[in-house]
């Protein structure tokens, strides 16, 4: 019999949510083989929760495809709640499912009403089909989509495996798509990613965003006791600063840090000979916003198991 120690137990745990003792079983069952010990847990079954519907899912993954055309491209957030089962092969296919509807939908459409790609029923009910056979809960929890006439790109792409997506829409006065157009669209999409800006420039930032961050700057310098009559200047000067930082325009080049994205665009449109304006991009990160449920306490399980509480 494999000698099987609490390393290996917690790690088993880690990546598929069985109890204790049904890991240590199958790590014994396994002969120590952790590759083994996850095929054991999931024909048993036991890789699920007991409180599906209403638990929370923050893993999953993020998708991002575009149109045969390059004209419109969608991008989607779908979670599960274990990165165990966001690799599972049919989680991922009910994902696929959710792009191709996302494709045929317009902006704002319930997916969930729609019929399924693969099989009857709705995407709704093939959620919940998932739901009971893989034992978590699955959530399609946003997504959206970008077009552009017939001059410019929708460019898609997708970072660590799904943890960040970004669909980018370009609008130039060319209907053709050369490769200066092409890398500007992968470096910016690139630049997004890794720079999480919140709007294209500073005039799509709302009145009221603006008004926060004034808000919480005037707040930070009170704290800091500084003049009343000084801190006018200093706040709009910090307001200028957090543009700069938000306003992907105004972010230096992660690729050439001697330039803005500006600068590099406006390169660009000298390149291709056309007009280039960034209509758009959508960013998601997965599980951003939401709160990652806390597991019971390993230390205080294994304690239980071991008949010490």
């Amino acid at each position: 019999m494999a000698q099987v120690d609490m390393r290996q137990v917690k790690e088993l745990r880690d990546r598929t949510g069985a109890g204790l003792n049904d890991c240590r079983s199958a790590l014994v069952e396994s002969n120590g083989d952790m590759e083994a010990a996850v095929a054991v847990i999931l024909k048993k079954g036991l890789a699920k929760s007991a409180k599906r519907a209403g638990a929370v899912a923050t893993e999953g993954t993020v998708a991002a495809k575009v149109s045969a055309d390059g004209r419109s491209g969608v991008i989607a957030e779908v979670n599960i709640q274990t990165d165990f089962a966001a690799r599972n092969p049919e989680f991922l296919a009910f994902v696929d499912d959710v792009v191709a509807l996302a494709q045929q939908s317009e902006p704002g459409s319930d997916l969930g009403s729609k019929p399924s790609p693969r099989g009857s029923g709705t995407l709704e009910e093939a959620r919940q089909a998932l739901v009971g056979k893989l034992g978590e809960n699955i959530t399609v929890r946003r997504w959206d989509r970008l077009t552009v006439a017939d001059g410019g790109l929708v460019h898609a792409y997708v970072h660590m495996g799904g943890k960040i997506g970004v669909v980018l829409a370009l609008e130039t006065a060319n209907t053709a798509v050369g490769p200066a157009l092409t890398k500007f669209a992968e470096e910016t999409a690139m630049q997004i990613a890794a720079m999480s800006p919140l709007f294209v420039d500073a005039s799509g930032v709302p009145a009221a965003e603006k008004n926060k961050q004034r808000e919480i700057f005037e707040g930070q310098l009170a704290e800091e006791g500084k003049p009343p009559a000084a801190r006018p200047k200093i706040v709009e000067g910090k307001l200028a600063k957090w543009l700069k930082e938000v306003c992907l325009i105004d972010q230096a080049s992660v690729l050439d840090g001697e330039k803005t994205v500006e600068q590099v665009r406006a390169a660009t449109e000298q390149e291709i000979g056309s007009k280039l304006v960034i209509k758009g991009f959508v960013r998601y990160e997965r599980g951003e916003g939401l709160a990652a449920p806390q597991g019971p306490d390993f230390a205080e399980e294994a304690r239980r198991m071991a008949g010490q509480s």
